[in-house]
């Protein structure tokens, strides 16, 4: 007789302790409609200030400050919108108020959209004037920043009608996320007790780290089949994004769309290319780590559904949610008592949607606005220690967020996200310098730490490298006007898998879909973030490691926001990503560990 399947909870079916708090957003739906009204009303006196920036000082202050104003009302109003949306994409009440919120921040943006052109256009002998005067000394970076698009802003009119089509733009991230969260199911598996159990993008990583070959390899071409029945139609979606990615890089004068992508950050376009000729050409240390794998599962072939399961086998993972708080804490203890003590507070408060509910958008981030706590959607899993993993990743980035917040205006309060992916990827870090302190007399979990700090790197060194090389592969393929199809892409994919795994794994067919699935694909260039991320993080952690004096630099880094272009704001913290040895470093990190690791786990078997 065929047990019982295990279902994923309604979202009603959630304890109210488990899920985050936004009452510190809105007390109430009627109360984010009735600050939506009064936003709403506000946005006609934007006539006010048009075409007399350059009359007085006065005025010009008055339109810089009244545009933040809206600004920062619109960021609260969508920010509690996308987090009720995406804690049931079901929930049709939070669906309309996010539309609401999308087409009130379009509407904003146009009748908003002088205001940049304008600032542009403005003689050179007034703006040096204006920014001589004292009382808008706090947003002299702001408005430099926006001098530097000069070459790439248009005329008012054309200005006006990008911002117009600002929902059309975003349809096809949107036709994914809505395919991808609220219509596709992935079916049922059996799992290592015989249960039947839902398929989902929450849980599919665990089945990957089954020790059971068989439940492993049967979730991994089961989750693909999805896939691959909507292959077409995903395809089609991204080569769209790509498209409008290139679209706008012509429309705004610049080199490239990675040009485009670069800008906003100062980021010269050697940082993106170097990062990729160093990964790609320095894999062995990769392939080391592959096949002694393969070897260590007594596998003949190892497939990409091997390359998750934990090593060593008979280390039993499971930690429930209030103990992984504790364990982040003591973790991330060298970087000061206020630290801790703020992050510990909101984890075990209103911060944080921790457990898989239907309709529930899959993965996990941290969210927020000015006038909010840090928010942290999870998927927790008790079972997996990717979980606690998770935790301490996007405790970095709400730590960061809470830093910027409480020490930057509003102007400068957003970080880059070239900067956020160091924050959270120090913290994993530290959690496996602490986990390995913990374990030191047990050389099996030692083994343990290790086989999931090389993965972590693994995954986030060298996946994203490959990712970022697809990025840069398809959209030159669209700026050279070749087509994409979802064959052309799929060969692309095809090739750097076969590029980045050598001759290690034998690659099912399955896999070369595995690109229909990155959501990170929909907003470009995004990805390479990460490894850049990791590469950074690893000498900071270092530096912090062996002088706990360093985090002093690391903690004025957390407070610095928006405040400083990304680039000298790593300098601050101690790191120089313009140079290609951090990225060296990493890889030589990385191939330590690895050896590090086969020498124990020879030791335990």
């Amino acid at each position: 007789m065929q047990k019982n399947a295990k279902q994923i909870p309604a979202r009603n079916e959630i304890p109210a302790e488990h899920t985050w708090d936004l009452t510190p957003l809105f007390v109430s739906d009627s109360n984010w409609e009735e600050v939506y009204s009064n936003t709403e009303q506000l946005i006609p006196r934007y006539k006010n200030y048009e075409g007399k920036l350059a009359d007085f000082f006065d005025v010009f202050l008055q339109a810089i400050e009244f545009d933040l104003s809206i600004a920062r009302d619109i960021d609260r109003l969508y920010t509690y919108a996308h987090l009720k949306s995406d804690e049931d994409t079901t929930n049709q009440n939070a669906q309309a108020m996010l539309q609401k919120a999308h087409s009130l921040a379009q509407r904003a943006a146009e009748a908003s959209s002088f205001l940049v052109p304008e600032i542009q256009s403005l003689p050179e002998a007034v703006i040096s004037n204006y920014l001589t005067n004292t009382n808008i000394s706090q947003y002299v970076f702001y408005i430099e920043k926006i001098l530097r698009y000069r070459e790439h802003t248009l005329s008012k009119e054309i200005e006006e009608i990008l911002a117009m089509a600002h929902e059309v733009v975003i349809a096809p991230m949107e036709f994914f996320r809505k395919l991808d969260n609220a219509d596709m199911r992935f079916g049922t598996i059996t799992d290592e007790q015989g249960n039947t159990v839902e398929l989902s993008h929450g849980n599919f990583i665990t089945f990957l780290m089954s020790y059971n070959r068989d439940v492993r390899k049967n979730a991994f071409h089961t989750y693909y089949k999805a896939y691959d029945n909507h292959k077409y139609s995903i395809a089609q979606s991204l080569a769209s994004s790509v498209k409008k990615d290139v679209f706008f890089s012509r429309v705004r004068k610049f080199k490239s769309c990675l040009h485009q992508a670069l800008f906003p950050d100062n980021i010269p376009d050697t940082v993106y290319h170097t990062l990729i000729e160093t990964v790609s050409s320095n894999l062995q240390p990769l392939f080391k780590y592959l096949s002694y794998r393969k070897e260590a599962l007594g596998l003949t072939e190892l497939h990409f559904y091997d390359t998750y399961v934990p090593l060593v086998a008979d280390v039993p993972f499971s930690m429930e949610y209030e103990e992984a708080c504790d364990v982040c804490a003591q973790a991330l203890h060298i970087l000061g008592e206020e630290y801790i003590s703020t992050l510990h507070t909101g984890l075990l408060g209103g911060w944080v949607d921790r457990y898989e509910n239907r309709g529930k958008v899959s993965g996990a981030y941290s969210s927020g606005c000015y006038d909010s706590p840090p928010y942290i959607l999870l998927n927790y899993d008790a079972n997996t220690i990717n979980s606690l993993y998770t935790l301490i990743h996007e405790a970095g980035h709400s730590m960061h967020s809470y830093y910027s917040r409480k020490n930057q205006p509003y102007v400068y309060h957003e970080y880059t996200i070239f900067v956020a992916e160091v924050a959270s990827t120090l913290n994993e870090i530290l959690l496996s310098h602490y986990l390995l302190q913990q374990y030191s007399d047990n050389p099996r979990m030692q083994a343990y730490i290790l086989n999931r700090e090389i993965d972590e790197i693994r995954g986030t060194l060298f996946r994203q490298t490959m990712f970022a090389e697809f990025e840069l592969l398809v959209h030159t393929m669209a700026e050279n006007n070749k087509p994409l199809t979802f064959q052309t892409m799929t060969d692309t994919y095809t090739n750097l898998l076969h590029k980045y795994f050598g001759n290690t794994i034998v690659i099912d067919t399955d896999l070369f879909l595995e690109y229909l699935r990155i959501p990170h694909f929909y907003s470009a260039f995004y990805v390479y973030k990460y490894a850049t991320g990791i590469a950074a993080a690893l000498s900071l952690a270092k530096q912090i490691i062996n002088n706990p004096n360093a985090s002093h630099r690391y903690l004025k880094f957390l407070s610095l926001g928006g405040s400083a272009f990304p680039l000298e704001e790593l300098r601050i913290a101690g790191v120089d990503m313009e140079s290609p040895e951090p990225v060296i470093d990493a890889l030589q990190y990385f191939d330590s560990l690895v050896d590090r690791f086969i020498d124990v786990h020879k030791k335990i078997h």
